[in-house]
């Protein structure tokens, strides 16, 4: 059995042109004007396939395949999220979504009769770009945060995504997580270059980073860039840059697994002839294992309060938000390089180093994840780019491990 790959290959093509700008940048925030086109149009191939549609509070999408004589059985589950970065690619999270989709319509069109309902989700707010934090959507599903919170979220432009859900029409009323899955299987695009430079068709994600994001305020003194002695200054920008190359080094320590960014930084009064009194920026750090994470951001802690005394300043820490690593189910992890293996493709055990729904999804339910390749290691870009045989062995795979959970047993 096969997934009709052209098809698959010109939804992603036809989803992908939603949340173009004059300029042919795609942009498609949560709960804007750009998601809810492509909400709609990922509601439409739901229901020509035969879905029923189901919203819940945070409006996460489920089409569901019903299974008239097992209603009563937990779903088989599976789907990503369509929402995207800013000026981003056509892969990331929508291939998960569509080939969700895509499985349902061949499982129907070889007449197989699930022992299970069988959902494919599309959670909100995965990038977290407009609403903080990521993969809310799928947190809220988990139970990681209620969705009265939630929906008060405001965003980066000053909105209330409560609001915005019914603006655009996607207010569910459904409570979060009420199809407890039995399994969820997501499909993603890599992310990063390792299956693309090892030549690897297949990656069986058997875990996931944990992930820790903290905004840094550190406050210095205002002055003039010419008059004042280096010996005199507090400066906010030196401070903030230490940090940076501090991150760094401890990456860079034998052994390591952590990587580490300061993704954003804004100096104040962030003149050219003002030394800043004051820097505000983000760290991203993350570790797969636990306790490598923890002792990161010890360090972490400890050098800036090393800093506050060797260079005067004064340091804010606030916490934006933490996520533990996550080991995937065995069993399904097995299922995935087993589905490989019989389609004769190439794969390799792998870490997921981007958060994904499935680290929440992992709480609720045996989880697991399948990687394709990413041209070039190539995401959150224009150029991201993925194969479309490597998109339909990705598909392929799914389909079998799906057909594994919601078949009868022989």
């Amino acid at each position: 059995m096969r997934i009709d790959g052209r098809r698959l290959i010109k939804n992603i093509e036809d989803l992908g042109k939603t949340g173009l700008d004059a300029q042919g940048r795609r942009s498609r925030t949560a709960a804007s004007d750009a998601d809810k086109a492509a909400r709609d149009l990922v509601c439409m191939w739901m229901e020509e396939t035969g879905m029923r549609i189901a919203v819940d509070k945070i409006g996460n999408i489920f089409g569901i395949w019903d299974s008239p004589d097992n209603k009563d059985e937990e779903p088989f589950m599976t789907g990503s999220h369509i929402d995207t970065v800013i000026n981003a690619g056509k892969y990331d999270g929508c291939l998960g979504v569509l080939a969700g989709i895509e499985i349902v319509r061949t499982l129907k069109e070889n007449g197989v009769k699930p022992v299970r309902p069988v959902v494919v989700a599309a959670f909100t707010n995965e990038e977290g770009v407009r609403y903080a934090p990521d993969m809310l959507g799928s947190l809220v599903y988990a139970g990681g945060l209620d969705a009265e919170t939630a929906l008060k979220i405001r965003g980066v432009d000053g909105s209330v995504l409560g609001d915005e859900l019914k603006r655009i029409g996607y207010a569910g009323s459904g409570e979060p997580g009420f199809a407890r899955p039995c399994a969820f299987i997501e499909l993603h695009i890599e992310q990063g270059p390792i299956l693309d430079q090892e030549g690897i068709q297949i990656g069986v994600v058997e875990d996931l980073q944990g992930i820790s994001w903290f905004e840094v305020t550190i406050e210095g003194r205002q002055n003039h860039a010419g008059t004042t002695p280096t010996a005199m200054r507090i400066d906010a920008g030196l401070a903030a840059s230490k940090v940076n190359v501090f991150l760094r080094d401890r990456c860079l320590l034998p052994g390591s697994r952590t990587v580490a960014t300061v993704g954003t930084i804004a100096f104040e009064p962030n003149a050219v002839n003002v030394i800043p009194e004051k820097a505000v920026f983000t760290v991203d750090l993350r570790n797969p294992d636990e306790e490598a994470l923890s002792a990161e951001e010890h360090a972490l802690m400890d050098y800036l309060r090393e800093l506050e005394k060797t260079d005067h300043v004064k340091v804010t820490v606030c916490r934006r938000s933490r996520f533990k690593p996550v080991l995937f189910d065995a069993g399904i992890v097995d299922m995935i390089e087993k589905g490989a293996a019989d389609r004769s493709l190439s794969c390799r055990r792998i870490t997921s180093g981007a958060g994904q729904d499935a680290q929440n999804l992992a709480t609720v339910c045996p989880t697991a994840m399948i990687f394709v390749p990413s041209i070039g290691g190539i995401s959150h870009n224009p150029q991201e780019y993925t194969r479309d045989e490597d998109v339909i062995n990705g598909a392929n795979v799914l389909l079998d491990v799906a057909l594994l959970n919601v078949s009868a047993p022989e």
